[in-house]
């Protein structure tokens, strides 16, 4: 390799596995850890490692599978058959670059991480052959490292063709590996299925390198998280449970507090600032920022919002794709959806749902009510009851609120209508009319008494 010319960098992941032990259509690199497919995780990793090109062995479902990535620049390989790693990464190698370095991943080993792969990558640019292992304490049926008498890796036997003795070693090979594409290219035609399982071992390379006089070197992986694959629902289910724990310990390390991290799930970015609280089983999805001291009670849903300093968020509260402003409060029980927007110290209570619409400064909806596509001005107060009728059917209406209006309980205001600076809207109007400035606008109701009239009764 000419080392005075920039580094070829070409990753191959595999991905064509059924994945019985799901028992699911879906192909498992699809199958999600938190909202996100297993998959996705692996390719940012080859992205962020600035990868000249990608290579995905795709089998059972692979349709799907493209489908999903149609937006990433992808070299998609099928594998018709599968017949092991070996043969899996030798239907992508017609596509390799002689002078390049590979780096091969797996589509179910999500959270294998840059940081980790770069030295890999690195000491195979040095014509090393790169394995990734690490010690457990009960490796199970995974891959044995073989070390000779000066500690240099000389195999790898899978756990099917190992020795008792050699199932007693506790180093493992993840599978995860950096080599010289000429290297490979030429290890693929040697190795056979001659093995318990009659498979094509990606790992007989080991054994060539070291014939070929090829350093095999290790890295060991930090965590046992970012090496874990996955093959069922329950180990999927597990390595979310695990996942998530880290995230928590994580930001908390960053000033986040967290009541509970094993109640805590965060699916996305969060950005918080300082003596920000969050209550247990709080799920927090998409890019979310809290500004300072917000404080977000239990059984709280936030999707791709933004709270600033000061607010609070009361428990079982569901907020999605909103804008909430400093030293406000919200819930229990309360419903934003996508485009709400708070202004700073507004209030929305109990069993309130707001939609697509903006509730100015100081403005509150204390229970039981529902704005929808609707501009509310400054110091509004919205009685209990109350709601736009913004939907005729076909089409969807604004209401527009001046500032200092209070509207009764149980109102309906119906779009489209105006309620100008000030006015008063009495309990139980039914607006349809524009309401006039300063003055108080009610339906005139007569209330009377039937007299001699009896509440009907059960049959017997």
């Amino acid at each position: 390799m000419d080392y005075t010319q920039p580094m070829i960098l070409e990753t191959i992941i595999l991905a064509a596995g059924r994945g019985t032990r799901m028992f699911s259509s879906r192909p498992k690199v699809l199958h999600e850890l938190s909202k996100k497919p297993m998959l996705g995780y692996v390719l940012d990793a080859a992205e962020k490692l600035d990868s000249d090109h990608i290579h995905v062995v795709y089998g059972h479902g692979g349709e799907q599978v493209k489908d999903k990535f149609s937006s990433h620049s992808i070299n998609w390989v099928h594998q018709s058959e599968q017949k092991g790693t070996g043969h899996a990464v030798a239907q992508a190698m017609p596509s390799v670059n002689d002078n390049a370095v590979v780096l091969i991943l797996y589509g179910d080993v999500p959270l294998i991480r840059p940081a980790t792969l770069s030295p890999l990558v690195q000491l195979a640019a040095r014509k090393k052959l790169a394995l990734l292992t690490i010690e457990l304490d009960e490796p199970a049926s995974l891959g044995r490292v073989i070390r000779d008498h000066q500690n240099n890796i000389v195999a790898i036997t899978e756990f099917k063709d190992a020795t008792q003795s050699e199932r007693e070693i506790r180093e493992i090979n993840t599978g995860v590996m950096a080599v010289q594409a000429s290297d490979l290219r030429q290890w693929l035609t040697q190795i056979d299925d001659n093995n318990v399982q009659k498979e094509f071992y990606l790992t007989d390379i080991v054994k060539l390198a070291v014939n070929d006089g090829v350093p095999v070197i290790s890295i060991q992986a930090e965590t046992e998280l970012e090496i874990t694959g996955v093959n069922s629902k329950l180990e999927l289910g597990k390595l979310e449970r695990m996942h998530q724990n880290q995230t928590a310990l994580e930001l908390m390390k960053r000033g986040l507090t967290i009541s509970d991290p094993s109640r805590f799930d965060l699916r996305g970015q969060l950005e918080f600032g300082e003596d920000c609280y969050v209550d247990v089983n709080t799920l927090i999805e998409g890019d979310c920022q809290l500004g300072k001291n917000v404080h977000i009670g239990p059984n709280c849903i936030i999707k791709h919002s933004k709270i600033s300093d000061n607010t609070h968020i009361e428990a079982f509260s569901l907020i999605e794709d909103s804008v909430i402003g400093a030293g406000c409060h919200v819930g229990p029980y309360a419903r934003l959806r996508p485009g709400s927007e708070l202004k700073e110290g507004s209030r929305i209570g109990n069993f309130v749902e707001i939609k697509n619409s903006t509730i100015g400064k100081n403005s509150k909806a204390n229970h039981l009510s529902y704005v929808g596509d609707a501009q509310v001005g400054n110091d509004v107060n919205m009685g209990a009851g109350m709601i736009t009728c913004n939907y005729d059917g076909a089409n969807k209406h604004q209401t527009i609120i001046g500032d200092n209006v209070h509207v009764g309980s149980d109102c309906q205001l119906v779009a489209p209508v105006e309620i100008d600076d000030g006015a008063t809207i009495g309990a139980g109007t039914t607006v349809y009319k524009n309401a006039p400035k300063d003055e108080l606008t009610i339906n005139k109701k007569e209330q009377y008494v039937l007299k001699g009239w009896k509440r009907p009764q059960k049959n017997k």
